[in-house]
């Protein structure tokens, strides 16, 4: 599904990621961890066409570098961005409706799916996005880039800031993505939850990875724990 391989990605002249290589498969929940800085975030922004990279960034054995952000999105890709970018003025519902992609057919998500999923946004259909809180804004960003109806999705931080039934409803959420066929690229800093509900993981520090294995295999390696997620 997605591979990426020798991915560098610059901000101007600062050489962010040095040669990342990592990949995501159909129905896979991978966790991209690492202290703030280790290039993450860097990572599934480049994937996303936010960042200039170069090396090699495949969906579906097609090259995705050097295409514009609304394309990768067409093909196929979501991306939920740590800054929950709803739209302010705009009601919970209207927000879900514009994440619906053009004349989609046969979408896998529906409205219903969404509210059955969040019951508090459906509580909230009605009401300006701007006035909620920061853990109903995540609920809605997560709900309205699956209304895209994208097969793999990238989130950024989804539990940042969330109290903890938040949190473990976040959980709950991303194991119904896996359950429906969808890949699930989450870059996260709660380590439990990550190795909770991920089939692998992948640790960067200083724009590279520096581990990839299983959870398990995570949680038995006390120095890259130590190492490199530790604080």
């Amino acid at each position: 599904m997605l591979k990426i391989e020798n991915l560098h990605a610059f901000y101007g002249k600062s050489h962010i990621l040095h040669g990342v290589d990592m990949e995501v498969n159909p129905g896979e929940i991978v966790s991209l961890l690492g202290r703030n800085g280790s290039g993450r975030s860097t990572t599934i922004k480049a994937i996303m066409g936010l960042v200039d990279g170069h090396g090699s960034v495949k969906w579906n054995d097609k090259e995705l570098l050097g295409d514009k952000p609304y394309d990768i999105a067409r093909r196929g890709i979501g991306y939920v961005p740590e800054s929950r970018d709803v739209f302010p003025k705009l009601t919970v519902e209207q927000n879900l409706l514009l994440g619906q992609k053009g004349g989609a057919k046969n979408s896998r998500w529906s409205l219903d799916d969404m509210y059955q999923m969040f019951p508090r946004l459906k509580e909230r259909q009605h009401t300006e996005a701007g006035v909620m809180s920061g853990g109903e804004q995540q609920m809605l960003t997560l709900c309205r880039t699956l209304m895209g109806d994208p097969d793999l999705i990238m989130i950024d931080e989804p539990t940042e800031g969330l109290a903890p039934k938040i949190v473990e409803l976040v959980g709950e959420y991303l194991k119904e993505l896996k359950r429906r066929g969808l890949g699930v690229l989450l870059v996260e800093q709660k380590l439990t939850i990550a190795l909770d509900i991920s089939q692998r993981c992948y640790v960067m520090g200083h724009g590279e990875v520096v581990f990839q294995g299983t959870p398990d295999e995570l949680r038995a390696d006390k120095y890259v724990r130590k190492e490199w997620l530790e604080v």
